[in-house]
Parts: structure tokens; C-alpha cells; sequence
């Protein structure tokens, strides 16, 4: 083996993790699979998993007793199309500037997306953080500053951070339009719906590091539904398969921590107690679920003055792209292909859908990885 093939190598291992670890998971799954009544629907709850699933190939590698499903784990795919209609009418106010993330960059709003308002004159600035807008208002003192504060546990953190520098440093023009979202009260409505009949979780190993994976125990408590918290390697994710696989085998249901090398029980206190400084429990609404009480993350009152939404905008009824659906996707109804857009109507270059915007999305990772 050359250097180049050598270093090649390590680099996929490190990335994929040892082919052998994934070959002899994969066998012991197909084995397991054999004892099983009926076949399997298992979701997974992170666009991460889902891309790093079809990297990989793992649904074509998985017996046919199992099928894996997408779920609500994209934070720009479950954003409403009303908090998009909600960020164009801010770019209408009188200097005002609109600090995003790019995946919610080129997402269907209503009447366009805020790449079309920028076409007519609107001010929107791409970033990588919470602080990058911070920093955007600090340098544009004249002008209001909004950043759309979207994601899950992950993110909000960062986003509370940026609120206790603002106050810190006096940065007055900074302000953000809560969009903030927590998965356990959507897996806690994904567990009840009839429609979905789930069989098992692949939990995010993102979001968990900050909530802990004692935040998922009522899966198994309450719902009796096997869950995993897992890393993001092909081997972490067969890891997971095979332990539900295994729970349905034994007829047990439990929520298990696989990503025990950075996922604890109880999380990041530290982070948890900054995000509550600034945020307390809302009812918000996701895309293709609904309204679910307490997923959301509102300004406690003390902070209301840093809350974009404070502002009397005019809105207009929020409409879904036609024909899109993105919604059942993200319930795990359907898979992509299952939408009669995808890949003719809907690709990455010209998207109708938010799943198909996101690079984290479900219908962006099928088109990528998973057509025939």
C-alpha cells in the first residue's frame, strides 16, 4: 500500500469508523433479524444520522425485517413556514438587518424566501453563529440587528451566550426572533401518532449532550418504546440498530445510552442553566407536526426587549409550497421518494421544500445518497 492509499485509509477509518466493526455489527443484526415477528420501523431523530446513514449505504446494507425512518431532527426543515413570513416582514422595517444560518437561507416562505428579498432590496446577512450577529451589531450600530434563532438544544445555548454578551458589552440593536425548539415534547407526540407506529428511536447524540440522556427516558417508561442515543459513524449507528433489534427480540423496552463518550445522564448543567437564564417553555409550531405544548423556547420576561417579535408586523396566511411533502417526511409517513416532486420538480438546485434546502434535511440526504 502506498502512502497516499495508507493515509487515505486512515482518514476513511476516522471518518467511518473500522469496516470490521461495521461488517461484524451488520451479521449480527441480519441474525437477530431472523427471530423477529414482523419488520421494524426505527426513526431517527438527526439529519446528521440521516446523512451519515446514506453515506454509508446502511439501508441497503440492513436486512429487509427493518426499515429506518427520517424524523423531525432537521431544525430549518420543522421551522414553520409562518416564522419565515415572520423574518421578511422584519426586513421591511426602516434599518433593519436579518442575521441567518444559510440552510434557512433559500427556504420557501409564503411569498418567496429571504434569498428573494435580498433580490428586492432586503438586508440579510449569512452566519455561523449567534455571535457572528452579535458582532454584525456591534459594527452597524445604526442599524437593528435581528438574528433568526432557530435549532434545537444544541444551538440554544450558543444563542444565550450571545444574549449575556449583548448585555455584558451594552449592545443595544441586537435582538433576536425565537424559534428555539426541544425534541423531547415532539418525540413525546411522534410516541402517540397513530399514523407513524413506531418501533424504535435513534436518539440525537447531538442534542443529548446538552440535555442528557435521562431527558429520554419516558420513551421507555411511559411508551414502552425502545430508544438509543448514538454517535454518528456507520458503526455507531448499526450499533444502535442492533440494540433495538435486540430489545424487541427480548420483548424489553429501554432507553440505552450508546454515546457514553460524551453523552451522561443528566447533560450540561452549565449549558442548561444559561439556556434557562434566558428562555422558559412555549408552545411552538413544527412543520408537518403541528402545535405541541412546551417545544419551544420564548424570552423570560426580563429579556422581552431583546425579542424581534415584540415589533407589529403585518403577516400574511401562511401558506405551504404546493405539492410538497415535506411535513410527512418529517413524521416518518413517508420517504422521500414517496413525494411526487422529489427529483423532478424538487432537487438541490432548484428546491421546493425545506427537506430539501437543509443540509441537514431527509429529502436532501435521499437525493444525495440513497436514488436508484
Amino acid at each position: 500500500m502506498s502512502l497516499r492509499e495508507s493515509r487515505d485509509a486512515r482518514r476513511e477509518e476516522a471518518i467511518y469508523g473500522d469496516p470490521r466493526t461495521l461488517r461484524a455489527l451488520l451479521a449480527r443484526i441480519h441474525s437477530l433479524a431472523e427471530r423477529l415477528p414482523r419488520r421494524l420501523t426505527l426513526m431517527e431523530v438527526c439529519g446528521t444520522h440521516t446523512h451519515a446513514i446514506g453515506t454509508a449505504g446502511l439501508r441497503r446494507l440492513l436486512p429487509p425485517q427493518i426499515r429506518l425512518v427520517s424524523g423531525p431532527g432537521c431544525p430549518v426543515c420543522v421551522t414553520p413556514v409562518g416564522y419565515l413570513d415572520h423574518a421578511e416582514a422584519l426586513l421591511a422595517r426602516p434599518e433593519t438587518t436579518v442575521c441567518t444560518f444559510g440552510d434557512l437561507y433559500r427556504v420557501p416562505s409564503s411569498r418567496g424566501s429571504l434569498e428573494r428579498c435580498v433580490a428586492t432590496g432586503g438586508r440579510v446577512e449569512i452566519v455561523y453563529s449567534a455571535r457572528d450577529a452579535l458582532v454584525h451589531a456591534e459594527s452597524h450600530p445604526d442599524r437593528h440587528v435581528v438574528f433568526l434563532a432557530i435549532g434545537f438544544e444544541t444551538t440554544t445555548p450558543t444563542i444565550a451566550a450571545a444574549l449575556a454578551e449583548a448585555e455584558q458589552r451594552g449592545i443595544e440593536n441586537f435582538s433576536i426572533l425565537p424559534g428555539n425548539k426541544t425534541i423531547p415534547p415532539a418525540l413525546h407526540a411522534l410516541a402517540g401518532d397513530r399514523d407513524v407506529q413506531l418501533d424504535g428511536l435513534l436518539l440525537p447524540g447531538h442534542v443529548a449532550v446538552v440535555s442528557g440522556a435521562d431527558a429520554f427516558d419516558f420513551l421507555g417508561e411511559h411508551y414502552r418504546l425502545p430508544a438509543v442515543v448514538t454517535g454518528f459513524t456507520p458503526a455507531d449507528v448499526a450499533r444502535a440498530v442492533l440494540e433495538l433489534v435486540t430489545q424487541h427480540v427480548e420483548r424489553c423496552a429501554q432507553v440505552v445510552n450508546r454515546y457514553a463518550r460524551v453523552v451522561s445522564g443528566p447533560g450540561n448543567r452549565v449549558a442548561q442553566e444559561l439556556v434557562a437564564r434566558y428562555f422558559e417553555p412555549a408552545d411552538a409550531d413544527w412543520r408537518g407536526l403541528g402545535t405541541i405544548p412546551g417545544s419551544g423556547l420564548a424570552l423570560r420576561p426580563r429579556w422581552r426587549e431583546r425579542d424581534a417579535s415584540r415589533w407589529a408586523v403585518a403577516l400574511p396566511e401562511p401558506r405551504e409550497p404546493a405539492g410538497c411533502r415535506c411535513g410527512e417526511v418529517l413524521r416518518g409517513v413517508i420517504d422521500p421518494p414517496e413525494c411526487g416532486l422529489f427529483g423532478t420538480g424538487c432537487t438541490p438546485a432548484t428546491p421546493v421544500g425545506a427537506c430539501m434546502v437543509s443540509s441537514e434535511g431527509s429529502c436532501a440526504a435521499w437525493y444525495r445518497h440513497e436514488r436508484a
